[in-house]
């Protein structure tokens, strides 16, 4: 199975999920990645505010924020090479690079929503 790595945009928690306001792409996305990862995906993220020393670690990453600014994130890894920037990744693209099924929220029976299933 493929390795993914994503480095976000800089966000107030690790899945940019909080506050009053949640942006729906961040909830797909988390949601996801966490559906992904209990099936065995490697998939990891790394938060610009919060761990910057994996972006300096990354010699891809860092020479793309120094030519591009931070407006390139999030950027998308699989198998050490960049593969999409400045948007997440489609659902699609997730489920080609893992080769896993995506479930729904209700074939999977979690909820992530307050009163029901998103």
């Amino acid at each position: 199975m493929k390795k993914i790595l994503i480095y976000d945009p800089a966000m107030c928690c690790s899945t940019g999920v909080c506050g009053a306001s949640v942006d729906k792409e961040l909830l797909r996305v988390a949601t996801v990645i966490e559906n992904l990862k209990q099936q065995g995906a490697d998939i990891s993220r790394f938060n610009l505010a919060s761990q910057p020393e994996d972006f300096i670690k990354n010699q891809a990453v860092q020479s793309r924020l120094q030519q591009d600014g931070p407006e390139v994130l999030p950027i998308t890894i699989v198998d050490g090479e960049i593969v999409k920037t400045k948007e997440y990744p489609a659902n699609e693209e997730f489920t080609l690079w893992t080769g896993l099924v995506i479930k729904s929220q209700k074939e999977h029976g979690n909820c992530c929503c307050k009163g029901g299933c998103c």
